[in-house]
């Protein structure tokens, strides 16, 4: 059982059926005759409800609902929405106001679901919502995390969520004390909207027993917990399944007014309800990422030797805590806080601001994206107001191989790491040496061009344990049940090549079934870089599972000791017999035989530790001082994943990762005005990264496989988010430094770029 899957792409046994339109999403599958749900939403960013008066669009055509925060709670539901908190310093509890599912008499950011409109059409239903009448008194508006007269919730004054910190604060300044070196950086992290493919959907349906919710999700088993919460409903009453999904990237793993606001009506009206977002809808209202501001500070020593660091961050939450926004900046960010840097004196300071805007939470690396991007950035200054090469800075400092495992400032247990072997790797294929002729030229072409290094190592999140199920079926194949969810990477191809690898079973004869409360008992969903190495780690233990119970029913069909079989090769075998079944040949021998019992099994396992894949992204972009426009026209990545089970998949994570770090680099920035006002609210104003602003992305792996799994795997579905985003932006800054610009922030848009080299330009004459 030492194998791990081979280690050989394949192409993705499920592109077939998304590139040939037969994709089935939660909008393809809904039952016929369904009703439409469609959501009134606030105009205005904060103001008191003086009137909510329904009852004419409840008598318009073909309405059959209107609901508001009173309906559910003459419903008898829990109307709170879920949102984790995090200690402040003082030991007591960041705040917990109440986040309503419709608003409850003051609306706090501009989309927030004030009723839930059910008609026989969405046409209908969007026509009755112009007939609710929605009277307000303004209140002041904060769409900044700054000191302001509007007070968002009573339960945290001046709007301060939480004040949080992590590690000694007098032993970091006492180091900052006997440093030779004190360098600060301003680190802006521009907030985004996560823009799936798909937006996010669901319908509901009552069968006077039991309710089903079907939504384009990450996971089933959260979902189901919190609906059974809402309608006080027995868990075991209620069914969550997810369809193939369009997309979550961290955005979809938590729940949304509309997914109880479609039970509750189905529950009511004993009819399927239906409701999916449009793309408006999603950028009012989706969970956005990010937005951060950071003062990040590193104390060397005479000899450019880190001693100390320390970070200061002020994070928006926007209007309530969303179901993971206190932990993300806080907990989640500390998990990487010192990188890949041998220094455990740090301090971690953290308010969360709530603002009159939408909820941020988890976007593709939830947390840790934000860490590096601070401290790479930082690296990048301090190696500029040093005068050494960030390069050489880097690897001066990296946490030596021989101090493996090794215990990071803010307790991580890096089981291993080789940091300096993947540099040099990266150092080769990026083609640093050549870097000079290259800047030469663009600049004989009128062009700036800059170099940047991102060094980045990411702590796996999630429940490290998961369950699966595998099922010989009669036709001759097998099922395997898991508990992640797909939302694009690939794992119906991945965990039926593992389980061939495993088993001998032929790929094309497993089927993967994911995504159904009633068809496994739990699981953790998908997130956090979590699912292959839980996933794989448990299909482990259940095909040594399946192994240990057809040995003594296979001794008494070949006649021989149970202990003189073994299992090589993907053949059950014995010296004494001349028989040599297979995996599937044995299921058809007890399906035979009656023996029901050899046909499922299942298993649940926890993962020993998390991992910790790393590497180094290269970025080289070339601008044009007339225009401000940014190019990223090299790219090159090594990473350290451990083993792999399919390079390609793995190589096509890294792709998207890097075009959405890329996007917020470039492009990507939410904008508010005073008035909490969306003004980037649609694809026209929201600078999305297209086709021509991707680079060819040069991706080689460096392994030193994971002792945290016995596959030695590590993580690789956020990585490329996770180092993306300060490689591109310590380019730019490498670029425009020639120029006098000495402190450039993201996005860098061409208006921008243009116009720091203006005030530089300025400066200097």
């Amino acid at each position: 059982m030492e194998k791990f899957g081979k280690s050989q792409s394949v192409l993705r046994t499920e592109d077939v059926r998304f590139l040939t339109g037969q994709g089935r999403y939660v909008d393809d599958i809904v039952p016929a005759n369904a009703l439409y749900g469609y959501v009134f939403r606030s105009s205005v960013a904060h103001a008191e409800i003086v009137t909510l008066d329904v009852s004419d669009a409840l008598e318009a055509e073909g309405v059959h609902a209107v609901l508001t925060a009173a309906d559910l709670e003459a419903m008898g539901m829990n109307i709170g929405m879920k949102g984790a908190t995090v200690k402040n310093r003082d030991g007591s509890k960041g705040a917990a106001p109440l986040r309503p599912i419709l608003a409850k008499g003051r609306v706090r950011f501009v989309g927030e679901a004030i009723a839930f409109i059910v008609a026989d059409t969405l046409a209908l239903a969007r026509d009755a919502a112009e007939l609710i009448e929605f009277d307000y008194t303004d209140l002041p508006v904060s769409a900044d995390p700054i000191p302001s007269d509007a007070l968002i919730h009573p339960e945290a004054p001046d709007n301060i969520a939480f004040d949080w910190s992590m590690g000694d604060e007098a032993a970091t300044q006492a180091a900052f004390d006997a440093a030779a070196h004190h360098i600060t950086a301003k680190v802006v992290d521009n907030r985004i909207i996560v823009n799936s493919m798909e937006p996010r959907g669901a319908y509901a349906e009552w069968d006077g027993t039991r309710l089903h919710v079907a939504i384009n999700a990450q996971g089933v088993w959260e979902h189901k917990d919190q609906i059974a919460h809402a309608l006080k409903m027995d868990p075991e009453d209620i069914r969550i399944t997810n369809p193939d999904v369009g997309g979550g990237f961290g955005m979809k793993a938590m729940a949304y007014p509309e997914n109880f606001l479609v039970a509750a009506a189905a529950k009511s009206l004993g009819r399927v309800v239906r409701w999916m977002g449009d793309r408006s809808e999603s950028m009012l209202s989706d969970n956005a990422g990010r937005d951060l501001i950071s003062t990040c500070e590193l104390a060397f020593d005479e000899n450019h030797k880190i001693q100390a660091y320390r970070v200061t961050t002020v994070n928006n939450l926007g209007a309530y805590n969303s179901q993971f926004g206190q932990p993300i900046q806080t907990e989640l960010f500390s998990k990487v806080l010192m990188g890949t840097y041998d220094c455990t004196t740090t301090f971690h300071a953290v308010k969360g601001i709530y603002t009159n805007t939408t909820q941020t939470d988890a976007y593709r690396g939830a947390g840790r994206p934000e860490a590096i991007f601070a401290l790479e950035r930082t690296m990048d200054q301090a190696a500029r107001e040093l005068g050494v090469d960030p390069w050489e800075l880097r690897r001066k400092n990296f946490i030596p191989k021989d101090a493996f495992p090794y215990t990071s400032a803010t307790g991580e247990l890096y089981d291993v790491g080789d940091f300096d072997r993947v540099l040099t790797r990266v150092e080769t294929e990026c083609d640093v040496a050549g870097f000079a002729t290259r800047r030469a030229k663009s600049e004989a072409n009128g062009k700036l061009r800059g170099l940047g290094l991102c060094f980045y190592i990411e702590s796996i999140l999630g429940d490290p344990s998961e369950a699966v199920k595998v099922e010989f079926v009669e036709d001759g194949t097998a099922k395997i049940y898991v508990g992640t969810q797909s939302n694009g990477q690939g794992h119906e191809t991945v965990y039926a090549t593992f389980l061939s690898d495993q088993s001998g079973i032929p790929m094309e004869l497993i089927e993967v079934v994911q995504g159904d409360s009633d068809r496994i008992a739990k699981g953790g969903g998908t997130g956090g870089s979590r699912s292959v190495t839980v996933q794989t780690h448990v299909t482990l233990a259940a095909v040594a599972k399946i192994v240990a119970q057809f040995t003594p029913y296979l001794a008494e069909k070949m006649g021989v000791d149970a202990a003189q079989i073994s299992f090589d090769d993907n053949q059950f075998r014995a010296d004494a017999s001349n028989l040599a079944p297979t995996m599937l040949e044995v299921a058809e021998m007890a399906r035979v035989d009656g023996r029901t019992d050899l046909l499922t099994f299942e298993a649940r396992a926890e993962i020993p530790g998390r991992s910790y894949p790393n590497g180094a992204h290269v970025a080289e972009v070339e601008i044009d001082p007339e225009t401000g426009k940014t190019s990223v026209v090299r790219y090159t990545v090594t990473d350290d994943f451990g083993n792999l089970i399919s390079p390609m998949l793995v190589a096509g994570q890294v792709h998207g990762g890097v075009a959405q770090g890329l996007g917020q680099v470039i492009s990507e920035h939410v904008v508010y005005d005073a008035e909490g006002q969306l003004l980037s609210a649609s694809f026209m104003d929201y600078g999305m990264p297209r086709a021509d602003d991707m680079p060819f992305v040069d991706f080689t792996t460096e392994p030193t496989p994971s002792t945290a799994n016995p596959m030695g795997m590590k993580g690789c579905g956020e990585a490329g988010t996770v180092g993306s985003m300060a490689a591109v932006a310590n380019a730019v800054q490498d670029a425009l430094h020639a120029r006098g610009v000495k402190q450039a922030d993201m996005p860098f848009t061409p208006s921008r770029v243009w116009a720091l080299l203006q005030e530089a330009h300025d400066k200097a004459a």
